[in-house]
C-alpha cells in the first residue's frame, strides 16, 4: 500500500521511497489516519535529512512529526563523526532543550477540586509567561556564565530546589561539553531576567490528574496511581536558544547575516545542502565545536529554568496546600543532539543523535537511569494541547533498537498558528474550558487561540501509534485541571 509515496512496513511504519541524493531511507512511524492528514512538507523535510553526510541507518519522524525548520519537527536522526558526520541547527531547533518534567504531589484530585481557581490565579502570579515576560534574577557576566555551564546544578546550588531532583534529571542536571564563550552576548542578554518564566507559544504549566492507569507495573515504579495530581512544566531556553541557533545559521547559511556584511565571505564548505534551512557543521569541524558548546549552554539553560520554575511552583503548593510533596517524577529534554552509544552493525559507535521534538525513551536497565527507574524504562512525558489529554510512556528495549531509543513528544500541530487563529477565538476557548473544569490562565487570548485543542493532532492516535511501533509503552493517561499558559 503507497501513501504520498510511502511503502507501508508493517501497521505503524511507512518508508519514502529512495531518491537520488538519499543515503538512508526515511521512515515514518505512525497509523493510516496521522500518515493520511501528513503535510508533503513535512516529508520533503525528512527526504532532506536522510541526504545529510554521516547520517547512521535512517532519517526518522515521529508520531507527532509536521513540518519546522529545516527537519520536521518529530524528526531523529543520528550521525557518525567517523564517516563525516554533521551537526546541524535545523536538526536541533531554535527552543533549545524544549522539555516537559512532572513533578508527583502526594496530592489527589479531591484535594484540588475545591481550590483550583485559587490555585491557578497563585501560580499565575508566581511563575512568569508570555512574550518577553522575565523575573527576579539577573544574570550577567560570571554568573551567567555559571548558569550555563552548570545548569539545574547550580539552580539547585543557589537554592532553587533539592538535590534529589538531580538524579531524575538526564545528565545529573547538567550537560557536559557546555562552552559559555561560544554563546553571543546577544544570546546572554536575551535571558539576562528570564530564567524562570514559561515564555509563549505551546509553553505551559499544567496541573493534571490521573485518570487512567494503562500499565500497573510501570505505573507502581513510577508512583503513579489514579486520581492522584501530577504537575507538568513545558518550557525552554527562551530567547538564548532561539538565538544561538540563529547566531549559526547567520554564520554558516548562504545568503545569512554574516555573509552579507562581508564576513566568513569564503564559500562554505559544509555546503551545498537540499535546503538553505538545512545548513550544518561536520561535527569535528571548528563551526561544528563551537556550536556544541553553544548547543549544551543552551540545555543547561532550559535545565535550569525548569529547576527555578519547579521552586516557584513548590512555593506556591506549600502555601494552599502545606501537605503536598512535589517530588520530580522526571525531566526530559527536547531538541537536543546528544553524543551517545549506540550498536551499529554489530558494533557499538558513539553518534550524534539529534532530537528535534522528540523524546530520548531510554529501555528498562538503561543505566543512564535513576536504580529506582531502571527496571521500568525512562519516563516519556508527552503534552496534550491545553485541554485534553497528556501521557506519560515508558521507554522500551525494542525502541532503542529501532530510533536509536527516541519517541514523540506532543500532540504536533495540523493547524498554522495563522490558521488556528482565523479558526478559534481565545475568549471563547478558555470560557468553553472552564465549563469542562479547566481553569486557563494567560497572558494572551490571541496565544490560546494558536494553541486551541483543534489546532492539534489526536494525542490518543499519537500515543498509540508509538505503542503500536515499539517506541514506548503506555503508563498513564492524565487530564488538565489548571493551565498556565505561555
Amino acid at each position: 500500500m503507497t501513501l504520498h509515496g510511502l511503502a507501508r512496513h508493517g501497521e505503524f511504519e511507512w518508508h519514502l521511497p529512495m531518491t537520488s541524493g538519499m543515503r538512508v531511507p526515511a521512515i515514518v512511524f505512525g497509523s493510516l489516519e496521522l500518515v493520511r492528514a501528513m503535510d508533503d512538507k513535512t516529508l520533503t523535510q525528512l527526504r532532506n535529512v536522510a541526504c545529510l553526510p554521516g547520517i547512521v541507518r535512517a532519517a526518522m519522524a515521529m508520531p507527532d512529526a509536521h513540518s519546522g525548520y529545516g527537519f520536521p519537527i518529530g524528526g531523529v536522526a543520528a550521525f557518525d563523526p567517523a564517516h563525516g558526520g554533521v551537526v546541524s541547527m535545523g536538526g536541533v531547533g531554535f527552543d533549545i532543550s524544549c522539555g516537559v518534567r512532572t513533578l508527583l504531589t502526594g496530592l489527589t484530585r479531591d484535594h484540588i477540586l475545591a481550590r483550583r481557581e485559587e490555585l491557578a490565579d497563585a501560580l499565575f502570579r508566581a511563575v512568569p509567561s508570555g512574550v518577553g515576560r522575565g523575573g527576579t534574577i539577573i544574570l550577567e557576566g560570571e554568573d551567567l556564565a555559571a548558569m550555563l555551564e552548570g545548569g539545574a546544578v547550580w539552580a539547585v546550588g543557589r537554592g532553587y530546589g533539592q538535590p534529589a531532583d538531580l538524579g531524575r534529571i538526564e545528565d545529573g542536571g547538567r550537560m557536559p561539553g557546555a562552552v559559555p564563550g561560544h554563546v553571543s552576548p546577544h544570546a546572554g542578554k536575551r535571558i539576562r531576567d528570564q530564567l524562570g518564566s514559561l515564555g509563549s507559544g505551546n509553553h505551559y504549566l499544567e496541573v493534571q490528574w490521573v485518570e487512567k492507569i494503562l500499565d500497573p507495573a510501570r505505573s507502581a515504579a513510577f508512583a503513579l496511581k489514579e486520581g492522584d495530581v501530577v504537575v507538568s512544566i513545558h518550557c525552554g531556553s527562551r530567547g538564548l536558544g532561539h538565538q544561538i541557533g540563529q547566531d549559526f545559521i547567520d554564520e554558516l547559511a548562504p545568503g545569512g547575516k554574516a555573509r552579507r556584511k562581508g564576513k566568513n565571505a569564503a564559500p562554505n564548505p559544509y555546503l551545498p545542502v537540499p535546503d538553505r534551512e538545512m545548513v550544518c557543521a561536520p561535527i569535528d569541524s571548528e563551526p561544528g565545536r563551537r556550536y556544541l558548546g553553544a548547543m549544551r549552554s543552551g540545555i543547561n539553560c532550559a535545565l535550569a529554568n525548569r529547576q527555578v520554575i519547579t521552586h516557584l511552583v513548590r512555593e506556591v503548593f506549600a502555601d494552599i496546600f502545606p501537605t503536598a510533596r512535589l517530588d520530580l517524577l522526571y525531566d526530559v529534554s527536547h531538541n537536543t543532539c546528544r553524543a551517545e552509544s549506540h550498536r551499529v552493525d554489530g558494533k557499538e559507535k558513539t553518534l550524534f543523535v539529534h532530537r528535534k521534538g522528540a523524546t530520548r525513551a531510554l529501555g528498562p536497565g538503561h543505566p543512564d537511569l535513576p536504580a529506582a527507574l531502571r527496571g521500568a524504562g525512562q519516563p516519556v512525558l508527552v503534552g496534550g494541547s491545553m485541554g485534553t489529554a497528556s501521557y506519560i510512556l515508558a521507554g522500551t528495549t525494542e525502541g532503542e533498537a529501532r530510533s536509536f531509543s527516541s519517541a514523540c513528544h506532543g500532540a504536533g500541530r495540523v493547524l498554522s498558528r495563522t490558521e488556528a487563529r482565523r479558526r478559534f477565538v481565545g475568549r471563547d476557548l478558555m470560557e468553553s474550558l472552564r465549563h469542562q473544569g479547566v481553569f486557563v490562565r494567560t497572558m494572551s487570548s490571541r496565544g490560546i487561540a494558536e494553541e486551541a485543542p483543534g489546532a492539534y493532532k489526536d494525542i490518543d492516535e499519537v500515543t498509540s501509534s508509538a505503542a503500536g511501533a515499539g517506541l514506548a509503552a503506555p503508563v498513564a493517561r492524565t487530564l488538565p485541571l489548571v493551565c498556565v499558559k505561555g
